[in-house]
């Protein structure tokens, strides 16, 4: 019998025979034989949720390293293509879509604007705004870059069905929603 524990051997429907084993399964055991004292249980997942982090930001930082874009770049950029045309927002706006401070903001605007990739402009509505727009140049760029780390999002999902991808992004959400709805506030 392999690493997993009983309540997966019990006749789970889970998709796994009982000769799956992962690096979770073995530190799991470990800590059981070490600490049968304590519940483990949590480790099933969040250490399987935080080593798949890992390989996702491999595959981000390869995706934008690969299109000349900076993780900041590539979440400025997205921000302004999901606006819709004409792919421009206010300062302000791009703060709350980024989680970042004004003068990050300001910096990383003035960063992207010498780039080529975004432009500023006199926000018609308010003569003291401006209004930050998505060029030609970085629309490519960002589009390149987006279209690139999904085809590596897809890869890293390839061991899942549909059904699977949908019940697992379902439960992801059970679990993630009262935390982004304690940060709303925060932010």
């Amino acid at each position: 019998m392999s690493l997993h524990h009983a309540d997966r051997d019990a006749g789970s429907d889970d998709g796994l025979d009982d000769t799956t084993t992962d690096e979770v399964d073995l530190l799991v055991a470990a800590w059981r034989q070490e600490r049968p004292d304590l519940d483990v249980e949590p480790l099933q997942v969040l250490s399987r949720v935080s080593r798949l982090a890992r390989h996702l930001d491999r595959a981000r930082r390869a995706s934008f390293a690969e299109h000349d874009l900076e993780t900041w770049e590539f979440d400025v950029l997205t921000a302004l293509r999901r606006a819709g045309e004409p792919y421009e927002m206010s300062p302000g706006a791009l703060l709350r879509a980024t989680l970042v401070t004004s003068g990050t903001m300001t910096n990383r605007i003035d960063r992207l604007a010498a780039a080529g990739l975004v432009r500023r402009r006199p926000d018609p509505e308010d003569r003291r705004g401006v209004l930050v727009s998505l060029t030609d140049a970085g629309r490519t760029r960002v589009d390149g870059a987006f279209a690139d780390l999904l085809r590596r999002e897809r890869e890293l999902l390839s061991g899942l069905g549909e059904r699977e991808r949908r019940t697992l992004s379902d439960l992801l959400r059970t679990l993630l929603v009262p935390f982004d709805a304690g940060d709303s506030g925060a932010h």
